[in-house]
């Protein structure tokens, strides 16, 4: 009887997307008058809802995921992250579907999709989003580098060269998965956290030996996995070289390469309202400085100064910030007033932009017929390792 409300918020949420979608790949915006009205209509539909069950639970509940996700959205806003647009949008779809709509369900592989996380359904949206960002990225920044920085493709394809390198820790991975494999039925106890302690900490401290040490000790294990479950230990040695290059690619498509693929350098006359800085731009003692440290880099920082601030900024004061939301004319103004200064020079590194709806499209329709990509992640090397 009351299944339509939730199949029709569902309806809304994908035209909603697919508009928003088409607003960011043509104007690089998703408009206030898409997200605004689809925050009140998602808390209606499911205040509307919960009259109808007579649980009021249901809707202080959707209540607290809005606001959640709205919080959330907002930290990734407050880091750069996400635009505002982003933000509002998620808040949208939290408002209109808390819960997992249960539109459909089907068996695949002795499983009933889509496979269902125990957080609420607006954060597998995020993830499955962010994960489906990864190939669209891709895929754009080889359009861009291919167009203009042709340069880039050799270093996004250097995992591959670095092939002997990818195989030796591929050789060590298997040798610790295999002792590891070893003690834990030694001490009969198959636990999925012992299993990745075991291997990580085998896998640190054998790379810690002398290399013919390590050469030998390498050399036993793999052999005797080989020999003791050849078809196992064959393709997990194929499909952990090759899953090694595409970590290595999916990083340098992160790093290095996609700085330089969706970054250029504008001189100051050329900057216009909306263009994303590449860098923040702070004053640390009466100089100023581009924050051009990577995220690695500041976590590392962090670690040796046990100083969490260090993630987000440096020590200083914040003078233009790097959000996705894009520059202001007082911003822009205060840049020509500091170049003429002498304390900036004429050249400030931009960032592309990157329409996110599509992936927030894509993540949608996974999360509605195939569940959480984290979770089946999760199913699938519990089942490896069991």
């Amino acid at each position: 009887m009351y299944f339509p409300i939730p199949l029709l918020a569902t309806i809304i949420a994908i035209i909603a997307c697919i508009y928003a979608s088409y607003t960011d790949m043509n104007r690089g915006i998703i408009p206030n008058r898409l997200t605004f009205p689809l925050i009140g209509l998602g808390l209606v539909l499911n205040g509307f809802y919960a009259f109808l069950i007579g649980d009021i639970w249901y809707l202080i509940l959707a209540l607290i995921i809005t606001g959640a996700i709205f919080g959330l959205g907002y930290l990734f806003w407050k880091m750069g992250a996400w635009a505002g647009g982003d933000v509002k949008l998620f808040t949208a779809l939290a408002a209109l579907l808390p819960f997992y709509p249960a539109i459909i369900t089907y068996q695949f592989l002795n499983y009933t999709f889509p496979l269902e996380a125990a957080y609420p359904f607006p954060l597998t949206l995020i993830i499955n989003s962010i994960l489906s960002m990864l190939p669209f990225l891709l895929i754009y920044v080889l359009f861009v580098a291919m167009r203009t920085k042709p340069h880039l493709l050799g270093e996004l394809l250097s995992p591959i060269k670095e092939w002997q390198k990818n195989l030796v820790t591929t050789l060590l991975i298997t040798a610790a998965v295999t002792i590891s494999v070893l003690i834990v039925q030694l001490i009969n106890y198959p636990n999925l956290i012992l299993y990745l302690i075991l291997i990580y900490l085998l896998s640190f401290l054998i790379s810690k030996l002398p290399n013919y040490v390590e050469a030998i000790i390498i050399a036993i294990a793999v052999i005797y996995s080989l020999y003791a479950y050849f078809q196992v230990t064959l393709i997990g040695i194929i499909t952990l070289f090759v899953t090694l290059i595409v970590i290595g690619i999916v990083r340098k498509l992160l790093t290095s390469v996609s700085r330089e693929a969706l970054q250029d350098d504008y001189p100051l006359n050329e900057l216009k309202e909306g263009m994303i800085l590449a860098h923040k731009l702070y004053q640390i003692n009466d100089k100023l400085e581009w924050d051009e440290k990577s995220f690695f880099t500041k976590i590392k920082e962090t670690f040796a100064s046990k100083d969490l601030t260090l993630i987000s900024r440096p020590p200083g004061k914040l003078v233009i910030s790097s959000l996705a939301a894009g520059l202001t004319k007082d911003d822009i103004k205060l840049l020509k007033k500091l170049l003429k200064e002498g304390k900036i020079k004429d050249q400030i590194r931009i960032k592309r932009g990157v329409p996110f709806a599509p992936s927030i499209l894509i993540g949608l329709f996974i999360s509605l017929f195939i569940g959480d990509l984290a979770f089946i992640i999760q199913q699938l090397l519990f089942n490896i390792l069991y």
